[in-house]
């Protein structure tokens, strides 16, 4: 049986212990994937950010859910088990920065304005595809808003990705918080397919097949 690991959700990065930095990603799509991955044979495991929602109940024992919350811990758990895997599926979105200092009270409102000194985060992607080896795959998602082909491809090759999903904010229906996705995928051969509007979970059939038949 292959092993897969799958990221999900958005990632919380504390400010305090009452606010943090974070995204709207509602986890729908890493969700399906891994569904759709347990579904057709494959061991999964799932890292799964802040959600709301909950694997369906005839999965629940069969794929190894992990729940983080921020950034630095998803890439500790990413490293930890991708290089027992066949391949992985990040299609978590990770906060770029995360604040340098995290006050251990809440932050009081004093003066008009507030200034909070942000680091980067690392690059769970990036790092994986350092240590990937030859007979692993690794498959990333890029959501853009502008110049969003030309972006998805400097990531596909700079992350040293096998196939990148690509969806933008500017079609309907894709994006956050809703059940369908428009998404395109590229390969590291430069081949594209351009998927019509579709459920999240056709859109996870979709990749899971690509990756079964060229990965």
């Amino acid at each position: 049986m292959k092993k897969i690991l799958i990221t999900a959700g958005p990632t919380y990065e504390r400010i305090d212990p009452v606010r943090f930095i974070g995204n709207y990603s509602t986890g729908k799509m890493g969700f399906a994937l891994a569904e759709v991955c347990a579904e057709a044979g494959y061991d999964v495991t799932l890292v799964a950010g802040p959600v709301q929602i909950q694997l369906a109940e005839e999965w629940r024992d069969k794929i190894h859910r992990i729940d983080v919350e921020s950034a630095g811990q998803m890439y500790e758990q990413v490293m930890k088990y991708y290089p027992e895997m066949d391949g992985a599926i990040l299609c978590a979105a990770v906060a770029d920065f995360t604040p340098i200092v995290v006050a251990d009270q809440k932050i009081k409102r004093e003066g008009d304005n507030m200034i909070i000194e942000l680091k980067p985060t690392q690059d769970i992607a990036a790092s994986v595809g350092k240590i990937k080896r030859d007979d692993q795959f690794l498959v990333g998602f890029a959501l853009e808003t502008n110049n969003e082909l030309t972006n998805a491809e400097r990531k596909l090759q700079s992350k040293n990705l096998d196939m990148i999903v690509l969806n933008s904010l500017r079609d309907n229906g894709a994006g956050f918080g809703v059940d369908t996705n428009k998404v395109t995928l590229i390969h590291a051969d430069g081949t594209k397919n351009n998927l019509p509007l579709l459920s999240k979970q056709e859109v996870a059939d979709a990749i899971i097949d690509a990756i079964i038949e060229r990965l």
